[in-house]
């Protein structure tokens, strides 16, 4: 949401600003997040078709929360331990 409540993005656009997401795991959310009326998903008849989201206006008000937490992120983001870059399930060693 903090990507799109700076301007439209493209689904294309989307995956490849938010790095290491998956086409079916960012499907999920934006899905998930049209169903709640954060974002909006608009299709223009054109060929190849074209399909842009943007953020609602029930999602800009959140915008005191994203700036809150954007700050916290500047002023803690460092100290929060970096994530695996491996994805799925951990396998068990025997």
């Amino acid at each position: 949401m903090w990507l799109l409540n700076q301007r439209v993005y493209r689904f294309g656009q989307l995956r490849k600003a938010i790095p290491g997401i998956t086409q079916h795991m960012l499907t999920a959310q934006l899905r998930e997040l049209e169903a709640d009326g954060l974002v909006s998903r608009t299709v223009f008849a054109e060929v190849p078709p074209r399909v842009e989201y943007d953020i609602t206006p029930k999602a800009r008000g959140l915008g005191p929360a994203m700036e809150a937490l954007t700050a916290w992120w500047n002023e803690f983001g460092k100290s929060v331990p970096a994530r695996p870059s491996s994805r799925g399930r951990k396998t068990k060693s025997s």
